[in-house]
């Protein structure tokens, strides 16, 4: 016998006779069909296995809908631009609208949208038109350098391909790629762009000419109205500035080196042209095309500056809403839809002068112009998507800024921006012609006349004795220390005149049909989806191989001379110049704002 404290805990029992006859009869029963002599145990024995099959086919069936909602999604997904490698293109008529915000970061969305909120009395949650829309980030660097320029940056959106800063849709072996508007205008699609700037500036210039250097301007003009394009006229609509490169160098605001008159030209080639506001409020809907409509010799002044010139300067929204209607319109009977870019060009350039009162209105012009975009896509009979990005950031732009050694107070003062009725490019323009007068201003009268100006253009009362001599001594850099003045106020910095390498955001109405873009991407997987949504990838490739072929037959000469190594590319000097026809306003005027 084991002793006691050897005994299990839990003593293992033998079934009784009773039960082991008990169990071998309910499965005789359930093999035969007959009932058994226990019948409760066997009722509730057969209960028992029907809840477990009952088990198993829910779970099956729950298995079953979960596979063919996984199919539908996938099927869903590929269909919007899915990462799938066989993702079929969306098919049927379309249109699509490509933004540009040139030179704008996400720094830039933040200054706008707390200077908004400051000034027009708006709770901390309110938030742009453009905040509602981001879908993702584009990395932005050139096969030149980790800091790319427009030129390249929007190469990589005509082709879909990286290039050197400079290469206006050229490639680093400095030959032609075929461009997403020209092959979407050989596929029958209508085109337009519309800008803020010269309409031969790089962004634009990129979808419709092909040269080396992106200063070739008078060149891409030529190109643009189809002239000496080897594959003729490649846009239907054209609304923006740099008329003097369409001007024979003997006309007056014309910057051309050369007597050609491409307007004259472009009308013999059947364009329409329109060069002030009153032409373009009558246009109308029913706009004939091909139409040229250049509103300055070069850029259009700063928003901040051209709202008090809106009868001479159409807005970047106005120009949006007509151009899109004129494109609808025109297409309306055609087989294709059609196809724009549309930039607000100045953030870039408030970024270059690191001026943020003007960077603000530029963005808010650029948000306005999204607006009528959105507003159009929503009432539009062709299904229409909307994409939006920038080529780069400028500026290096920052919401804080350290102006002693001591360690900083956690601060910026959007208030500052608010009070600034006019960019520090407009105050400059100012005070050289203050400086220019006859008789010559005594160096008194420029004292007090800059303590006016600032004050009743910028808002700022506390102008410091240092700050005035350098505006006395060094007037040639007055612009950026008018921006200056501006910045170190409102605890703005900024760490360069130039460009920085920060990737930028994605925006789109539609982050179901632009999923392709979702998330954080290569700037040529955007050109990637600009021809991959209008279904345009062999058309693409076919373009570029004529453009090659034409290269071949006829030479180089009109993609221009081959660059320099090291060479500066941009073709840029990025001093300040004020570009509007502007109108003395009264301090009573400055005041009310």
């Amino acid at each position: 016998m084991a002793a006691r404290g050897q005994e299990p805990l839990i003593a293992q029992q033998t079934p009784s006779e009773g039960a082991e006859d008990d169990r071998i009869e309910e499965e005789d029963a359930l093999l035969t069909g007959q009932p058994a002599h226990k019948q409760a145990s066997t009722t509730a024995f057969v209960k028992k296995r029907w809840h477990e099959v009952g088990l198993f086919l829910w779970a099956l069936l729950a298995t079953v809908a979960v596979v063919v909602l996984a199919v539908v999604y996938q099927n869903t997904k590929d269909v919007a631009g899915g990462d799938s490698p066989n993702t079929a293109a969306p098919s049927g008529k379309r249109n699509l609208i490509f933004m540009v915000s040139d030179g704008m970061g996400p720094t830039s969305l933040t200054l706008t949208r707390e200077w908004r909120q400051f000034s027009e009395q708006l709770p901390y949650d309110e938030t742009l038109i453009l905040d509602q829309h981001l879908i993702g980030q584009s990395r932005t660097r050139s096969t030149s350098s980790l800091v790319t320029d427009s030129a390249a940056g929007a190469t990589a959106f005509s082709c879909g391909r990286k290039s050197y800063n400079g290469a206006i849709s050229v490639l680093p072996d400095h030959s032609p790629c075929g461009s997403v508007m020209e092959a979407a205008k050989r596929m029958g699609y209508t085109t337009g762009l519309v800008v803020t700037t010269r309409i031969t500036d790089a962004t634009p210039a990129v979808f419709v000419s092909h040269v080396r250097r992106r200063e070739m301007e008078d060149s891409i003009a030529m190109q643009m109205v189809g002239e000496t394009h080897p594959l003729g006229r490649m846009v239907d609509l054209m609304f923006g500035g740099g008329r003097c490169h369409f001007l024979p160098s003997s006309a007056n605001g014309s910057c051309r080196k050369d007597d050609i008159d491409v307007i004259q030209l472009a009308q013999d080639k059947g364009w329409g042209y329109i060069s002030n506001r009153e032409d373009f409020d009558n246009l109308g809907t029913s706009v004939e095309l091909p139409m040229l409509g250049l509103f300055a010799d070069t850029d259009f002044p700063y928003e901040i500056d051209r709202r008090y010139q809106d009868d001479v300067y159409p807005s970047l929204e106005e120009m949006t809403r007509t151009a899109l209607d004129a494109l609808s319109a025109a297409s309306a009977d055609k087989d294709q839809g059609f196809f724009v870019m549309i930039e607000g060009s100045r953030i870039d350039h408030a970024g270059h002068a690191n001026d943020p009162a003007a960077q603000v209105h530029e963005v808010q012009a650029y948000d306005r112009a999204m607006a009528a975009v959105l507003d159009f896509v929503r009432d539009a009979e062709t299904p229409t998507l909307m994409v939006s990005t920038s080529d780069h950031e400028t500026g290096g732009l920052a919401t804080a800024r350290q102006l002693h050694a001591a360690y900083p107070d956690y601060l910026w003062y959007p208030g500052v921006l608010a009070n600034a009725s006019h960019s520090a490019s407009y105050l400059d323009h100012e005070y050289h012609q203050h400086l220019h007068a006859k008789p010559t201003p005594t160096g008194d009268e420029t004292v007090a006349y800059i303590a006016a100006l600032v004050s009743e253009t910028l808002g700022i009362h506390d102008l410091g004795q240092d700050e005035i001599e350098n505006l006395v001594q060094d007037p040639a850099t007055a612009a950026y220390q008018f921006a200056d003045m501006v910045s170190r106020r409102a605890q703005t910095g900024w760490t360069t005149h130039g460009h920085s390498g920060a990737d930028v955001n994605i925006y789109s109405s539609d982050p179901s049909a632009a999923d392709k873009l979702v998330g954080n991407h290569e700037n040529t997987e955007v050109g990637d989806f600009l021809r991959y949504y209008l279904g345009l990838n062999e058309e693409v490739e076919r373009v570029t191989n004529e453009l090659r072929e034409h290269m071949k037959i006829t030479g180089s000469s009109w993609l221009g001379e081959v660059p320099g190594a090291g060479e500066r590319l941009d073709g840029q000097d990025h001093i300040e110049h004020y570009t509007g026809d502007h109108k003395k306003r009264s301090v009573c005027d400055v005041g009310g704002h």
